[in-house]
């Protein structure tokens, strides 16, 4: 099998306990995009010519032209997947994209980034430590903050009033990885999405604003 000419990383933890959490949405990003490709996760003991240690599964995609992976290591060593696979892809950080949560962003809110730091997200902090350097894509699920500590927060489920927002980001973040993954371009789809993106929110934000008064109310 030939190696993949970009790597989309969906970031989360491993087994059913965490499968329907906040810090999973980047497996769920990752796995809406597959089951709408039709492609199917493998166990990284299936990638020909791979010997590195760490855990993951990956699904590989010939139109266009990639892998989705998502590491099994658990969240704080997510790094430790990515760098081998890179290394074994003869890709460089600029062939990647990150999708991960962030509770600095409201439930559903989506931001494209060509670099910066972790934010706190230690998935990406255990990548920004293995590559040394932060200057690759990522694309952030806004999750929300709670007023519980983080730890907590993070490995929740969304509330059922959440759900429907956190649906429509989920499909279109698969959207934008499907569009990087075409050309790489990460100011392209920024371009192309940040506007729509914002468009859906303040559309959604005056469906959900209560009416004003009318006479009757009065």
């Amino acid at each position: 099998m030939d190696e993949p000419r970009r790597l989309v990383v969906g970031l989360g933890n491993p087994g059913a306990r965490y499968r329907g959490t906040r810090h999973n949405v980047g497996f769920r990003v990752l796995d809406f995009l597959a089951r709408r490709e039709g492609l199917f996760f493998e166990p990284s003991t299936q990638l020909d010519g791979f010997s590195g240690a760490a855990d993951f599964s990956w699904a590989r995609s010939f139109d266009p032209d990639g892998m989705l992976v998502k590491p099994l290591t658990f969240m704080n060593a997510s790094g430790d997947a990515v760098g081998p696979l890179l290394e074994w892809a003869g890709l460089g950080p600029r062939d990647l994209l990150v999708v991960y949560d962030d509770m600095d962003l409201e439930v559903g809110v989506l931001r494209v980034r060509p670099k910066g730091g972790d934010g706190g997200q230690r998935g990406m902090a255990s990548i920004i430590e293995t590559l040394r350097t932060d200057r690759f894509a990522r694309l952030r699920v806004g999750i929300g903050r709670s007023g519980t500590d983080a730890a907590r927060h993070v490995l929740s489920e969304f509330t059922p009033s959440e759900r429907e927002r956190i649906d429509q980001a989920v499909a279109e973040a698969a959207d934008a990885v499907f569009s990087w993954l075409t050309d790489g371009n990460v100011e392209r789809v920024m371009t192309r999405f940040h506007s729509r993106w914002k468009s859906s929110a303040e559309s959604a934000s005056e469906s959900r604003a209560p009416s004003a008064p009318t006479k009757q109310d009065e």
